[in-house]
């Protein structure tokens, strides 16, 4: 049994649920980051799966990229084996390019990404 923690922060946000069932995959949702944060103090899961939301009119562009530079940073520090799975708008996908500069990222789909694919990555081994 793996364990997948999902940050949904956005209400494109694909929902894989019987998927994860399926491949026996435990998912456990968090609304905020900071709820999240505090779980990692006690488990570490095995996957993260996260909404990509580049910081186009708040500070984000100058001190933070996105919304998830704070949470990817407290994944190196507590699970720095997860693999990190982003979801995002196209007109946010050029800015993945940094991001993958600053953490490990695993894959980076689009919102509309399937069922089939998202399952390609999660059976996908990290090199």
């Amino acid at each position: 049994m793996q364990i997948l923690f999902s940050l949904v922060e956005s209400p494109f946000h694909p929902n894989f649920a019987a998927l994860y069932r399926r491949l026996d995959i435990v998912e456990i949702p968090f609304s905020s980051a900071r709820s999240l944060h505090k779980a990692l103090h006690k488990q570490t899961p095995d996957f993260f799966v996260g909404d990509f939301i580049y910081g186009w009119a708040n500070n984000y562009a100058g001190t933070n990229l996105s919304n998830l530079d704070v949470t990817l940073t407290t994944l190196q520090q507590f699970a720095p084996e997860a693999r990190v799975i982003v979801f995002s708008e196209p007109g946010d996908e050029p800015h993945l390019v940094k991001l993958k500069e600053l953490f490990p990222v695993h894959a980076a789909l689009r919102y509309s990404a399937s069922e089939k694919e998202m399952q390609s990555i999660l059976e996908l081994k990290p090199e």
